[in-house]
């Protein structure tokens, strides 16, 4: 049962940083929810049945009985079910801050993991070198949304906000890609304000039990290549 009242359950897979995307949320609401593990190799009818149209992906929160998909989808639903709920994930009374947010939260999924995915498996060292520099370009443009912020973290409070968590959420895939293949997370000399914000985001109550340990993250992206990889298991 949630905090709020209402029955929360979320189809998950430890490894997945999708996934941790919405137990972040949860805990920064101050919500209590069932977590339920999926072997996404023998899925659950359960989730099947509550994510036919992408294959049984994960996550999903069921909320009533009634499921949600698709991690960034998640947390906007959980920011505006429980409106009340603070602390708020998106501005409430800004549309346009809220549009830059989701903008920004779009570029991340949509350039820089791609990027990411482009250095990591490119089929050519050109082609995995043009993914490095992409990458490399995407992170200083997110650093200067971060200096804009003028704030600690990118929701531009004491606190983190939507943005954070999209970002945050991926920090213990990249550092395991960055052990296992040099792939760097952040540049301390390029994007010095999102190596800190880093280290302040995963030392948060709400963060550090729920973010996969790398060691562990090593572990299982070298026992099921390449099968599947710790980025790219869900959605």
């Amino acid at each position: 049962m949630a905090g709020c009242g209402e029955e929360l359950k979320l189809l998950g897979m430890w490894a997945s940083p999708f996934v941790v995307r919405v137990q972040i949320a949860l805990r920064l609401k101050g919500f209590s929810y069932e977590y339920v593990e999926e072997d996404l190799q023998n899925k659950s009818e359960l989730l099947l049945r509550s994510n036919p149209v992408h294959a049984g992906k994960v996550p999903v929160l069921i909320h009533n009985g009634k499921p949600v998909c698709e991690s960034s989808v998640i947390l906007r639903y959980i920011d505006e079910a429980f409106s009340g709920a603070e602390p708020s994930l998106l501005p409430a009374d800004d549309p346009y801050g809220r549009a830059m947010v989701l903008f920004w939260a779009a570029f991340i999924d949509d350039t820089l993991l791609k990027a990411r995915s482009q250095a990591l498996r490119g089929e050519t060292g050109e082609e995995k070198e043009q993914g490095r520099k992409k990458a490399a370009a995407a992170m200083e443009t997110l650093e200067g949304v971060l200096r804009e912020s003028k704030a600690r973290f990118f929701s531009g409070r004491d606190g983190p906000g939507y943005l954070d968590i999209m970002l945050g959420s991926l920090l213990g895939s990249m550092r395991a890609t960055e052990e296992i293949c040099g792939l760097q997370t952040f540049d301390p000399t390029t994007t010095p304000l999102l190596a800190a914000w880093a280290e302040l985001f995963c030392a948060l109550d709400a963060v550090e039990p729920v973010m996969p340990r790398v060691e562990r993250l090593v572990e299982y992206a070298e026992a099921t290549q390449p099968r599947t990889a710790v980025s790219s298991t869900t959605n």
